[in-house]
C-alpha cells in the first residue's frame, strides 16, 4: 500500500471518501495525531486494531465536530456536563458517558460507556464536519510506541499500512486529552492531560482521580497497558537524583554507548557538556515537547535518561503519567 501525505486543505475530500468506504486515515488533532475510522462501522474499526497491533480490550475515543449533537451517542445524566462542554470543548477533554450503542461495540471494547471528544484543531474539525459521523481514533502509531505529534512521526510508524495521512502541522498540545468519567455525580479523571483537575473543579465543583486496579472495567485508553515507549533503552530519575542520572550517563559512555539526558531547561546546567534533550521550562512547554523529544532521542540515543520535575500538580500530573509509562 502506498501511504500518501496531503495537507488537510488538499486532502479532506479524499479522506472523506476513504472513511465513508470503510477505510482508515491518520488525522491531526491539537493533542496527538489520531488513526481514524467510522465509529459506526465494525469492520472499519477492526482495521484500526489490526494496523496498530492494539489489544481489542483497549477502548477508543469518538471524535465529533463541535456542532454535533452528542445526545445521539450518549446519555448526558448531569447538568455539570454541559458546563464542562461549554468551558473546555472543543479542546483536549474527553468525556466518558453511557453509550446509546450508535458507536459499535468493537470501538468500546464491549463496554457500556463511550468516550467522546471535540478536537479544537481546525483541520480535524473540517474533516469531522465533512463526514458528519463519530470518528473513533487512538493515536496514529504502532501500539505502545511513543505517540506522534507530526505527520512525519505517523509516516515513520505506519508507512505502507494506511492510505492517507492528513498533515495539519505540529500538534499544539503534545500529550493526549484528559479523560473524565462523568457517569456519576462527581467527575473522575481516568487519564490526566492538559485540562487539569483544578480546571475541572472550578467548573464542576469537584473532581476525583481514579485509582486503576486489576480487574476494573476499562473505560479509557491509556490506563491498562504500557504506552508511549521509544525504541531505545530508557531510565527515569527524580529531580533529586541528578547525581544518579549523571553517573548512569558516564557509565553508559564508558560502555561505548550513546546516552542522552532528557530534562527541563531548569536543570540543564547540571549536565553541562552532555547530550541533552531539553523539554522547556513551563508545564505547557514540557507537554508540547515530550513526545517530540522522545522520538528525536530514539534516533540518536542508545538510552534516554529522563529526569522528572519535582511536582505533579496541574498539567504535570498528565506529564508524569506519560513519563512513567514511557521511561519508568
Amino acid at each position: 500500500m502506498n501511504t500518501e501525505i496531503l495537507s488537510v486543505d488538499d486532502g479532506i475530500e479524499k479522506a472523506k471518501e476513504i472513511l465513508l468506504s470503510g477505510g482508515i486515515v491518520a488525522m491531526p488533532t491539537e493533542t496527538v495525531y489520531g488513526l481514524a475510522a467510522d465509529g459506526t462501522n465494525p469492520e472499519a474499526v477492526k482495521k484500526i486494531f489490526e494496523v496498530k497491533g492494539r489489544p481489542s480490550d483497549n477502548p477508543l475515543i469518538a471524535h465529533v465536530h463541535n456542532d454535533y449533537d452528542i445526545n445521539k451517542l450518549v446519555v448526558v445524566k448531569h447538568d455539570y456536563i454541559y458546563k464542562l462542554i461549554k468551558a473546555f470543548m472543543p479542546g483536549p477533554l474527553t468525556l466518558v458517558m453511557e453509550s446509546k450503542g450508535v458507536v459499535c461495540k468493537e470501538a468500546v471494547a464491549g463496554g457500556d460507556t463511550l468516550a467522546v471528544r471535540m478536537p479544537s484543531h481546525r483541520g480535524c474539525q473540517a474533516l469531522l464536519r465533512a463526514v458528519n459521523l463519530p470518528l473513533v481514533a487512538p493515536s496514529a502509531n504502532l501500539s505502545k510506541h511513543t505517540s506522534p505529534v507530526s505527520a512525519e512521526h505517523v509516516f515513520c510508524d505506519l508507512n505502507g499500512k494506511i492510505p492517507l495521512i492528513l498533515d495539519g502541522g505540529r500538534c499544539s498540545g503534545g500529550i493526549e486529552s484528559t479523560v473524565l468519567d462523568v457517569t456519576e455525580k462527581v467527575p473522575r479523571i481516568l487519564r490526566a492531560g492538559l485540562i487539569t483537575k483544578e480546571m475541572i473543579e472550578s467548573v464542576a465543583g469537584g473532581c476525583d482521580i481514579a485509582e486503576h486496579k486489576e480487574g476494573d472495567k476499562v473505560r479509557s485508553p491509556g490506563v491498562k497497558y504500557r504506552h508511549y515507549r521509544p525504541k531505545c533503552d530508557t531510565a527515569l530519575f527524580d529531580i533529586t537524583e541528578t547525581d544518579k542520572a549523571d553517573a548512569l550517563y558516564v557509565a553508559e559512555v564508558k560502555k561505548g554507548r550513546t546516552p542522552y539526558i532528557m530534562c527541563s531547561d531548569d536543570v540543564a546546567d547540571k549536565f553541562a557538556g552532555k547530550n541533552l534533550l531539553l523539554l522547556g521550562k513551563s508545564g505547557e512547554e514540557i507537554a508540547y515537547n515530550l513526545y517530540d523529544k522522545l522520538l528525536e532521542g530514539e534516533k540518536k540515543a542508545d538510552i534516554i535518561i529522563a529526569v522528572s520535575f519535582g511536582r505533579e500538580d496541574g498539567v504535570y500530573l498528565g506529564i508524569m503519567n506519560r513519563l512513567r509509562k514511557s521511561c519508568g
